[in-house]
């Protein structure tokens, strides 16, 4: 099952720029506001967002975060946990030391409360020790159809580690480096799904991040083998958030494909068609969260695809 009906996502209570992750993420601005201001705003942003994706029949399960642990990216879960077919829950290893504060056992003991099913945490967080990171599913983008994993290597995205993870769950690595211009000098994505999106049928990608010619290639024969049709994308929509985005299920099995507003705005009419042969586009404005996090739809949602428990 490559897609979901169940999203988990987190809301903020001091979200801000985070000083710690804006030194490798070059998508985040500096708004001249108070944080007090920006936290307000981007709560707005996350109420109307949850309904919105309620409103197409998505299962959202909100928690809230927690004041004490001052952890402006909560709102991004699905950088330190994912959740899997099998029962198996993945802890990873984060770059910013602030941000490991938001891996919380109780989000797991509430799943389980609800009805999920959890047979198995598994740990990379001591890698954090040896300097090494995976930041889940920002860092790795599964094909759960065609047992595959992509990745874009960075500070967050160590190669190693990532082929560990991938021997672990028995998919077989894409590897590749993805880059932008940063004041005319090329550097690493910071993670893989800003410049990409894997969906069931089709694939969207910034195909001109990948500088380098033979992994691009490998990319897209990829894609290809396994039938999905590529849809590709610039680097100023990549920078509207174009690349971040995530399929899910709506009512009654629709497929949707979840967005920010500017993300949405930024498609070509052939790209909207394309999209449209196969799923519904849903978008909702995160302009506070995508400018002072450098992250948008697809970072909010953490996928849950864990059995309910029988009862």
């Amino acid at each position: 099952m490559q897609i979901t009906n169940t999203l988990l996502m987190v809301r903020p209570v001091q979200f801000r720029m985070n000083e710690q992750t804006a030194v490798n993420n070059f998508f985040q601005e500096d708004l001249d506001l108070r944080n007090s201001e920006i936290n307000r705003k981007a709560q707005e942003e996350f109420d109307a967002f949850v309904e919105v994706l309620r409103g197409a029949g998505v299962e959202v399960i909100v928690v809230e975060d927690r004041l004490e642990t001052d952890t402006p990216d909560s709102i991004f879960p699905n950088n330190w946990v994912s959740f899997h077919e099998d029962g198996t829950v993945v802890l990873y290893p984060m770059y910013a030391e602030n941000r490991r504060k938001e891996r919380r056992e109780d989000i797991l003991d509430l799943l389980e409360q609800k009805g999920f099913e959890i047979g198995h945490v598994m740990d990379y967080t001591a890698a954090e020790q040896d300097g090494l990171f995976l930041e889940g599913t920002g860092s790795i983008l599964m094909d759960r159809i065609h047992q595959k994993a992509y990745c874009a290597l960075s500070d967050r995205a160590d190669e190693g580690l990532f082929i560990e993870f991938c021997e672990d769950f028995e998919v077989t690595p894409v590897i590749f480096t993805a880059y932008q211009s940063v004041d005319g000098t090329r550097l690493p994505i910071y993670h893989t799904n800003v410049m990409m999106c894997i969906a069931e049928t089709f694939a969207v990608i910034c195909l001109d991040t990948i500088d380098d010619r033979k992994e691009r290639k490998n990319v897209l024969d990829h894609l290809r083998a396994d039938g999905r049709e590529v849809i590709e994308i610039s680097e100023a929509q990549m920078h509207s958030f174009a690349g971040n985005m995530l399929q899910v299920l709506g009512r009654d099995g629709e497929r949707l494909l979840v967005m920010s507003a500017a993300a949405h705005a930024s498609l070509t009419p052939g790209q909207i068609s394309r999209i449209g042969k196969t799923s519904r586009i849903v978008s909702s404005p995160l302009d506070t969260i995508e400018a002072c996090g450098g992250g948008s739809a697809r970072c909010m949602m953490a996928e849950v695809f864990l059995p309910r428990i029988r009862g």
